[in-house]
């Protein structure tokens, strides 16, 4: 995905890093290029707000579950596939 404007950081590498962004994994310095770019970015910023958005709701409602440990691998491996196609 791409708004199509010029950004220090590129759409799809915001978008690929946003889920660790959310659970607080990133460094400082990735930290800060991802906020400067949802500030510059409507469209990224409504993605992030829908992802925001499923992880509080899976939270709310998976949060006693225990969970399979290879899981979030899973998820991200298939988040990156759905986007490699809708790409393409």
């Amino acid at each position: 995905m791409s708004c199509g404007n010029p950004h220090d950081t590129d759409c799809r590498e915001v978008l690929d890093k946003v889920y660790s962004y959310l659970d607080g994994e990133l460094t400082e310095g990735d930290v800060v290029e991802i906020r400067v770019h949802l500030e510059e970015c409507s469209p990224c910023l409504k993605e992030y707000d829908l992802d925001k958005a499923i992880k509080a709701l899976v939270a709310k409602h998976c949060g006693c579950d225990p969970v399979p440990g290879d899981l979030r691998s899973k998820v991200l491996a298939r988040i990156a596939q759905v986007r490699s196609e809708l790409s393409d």
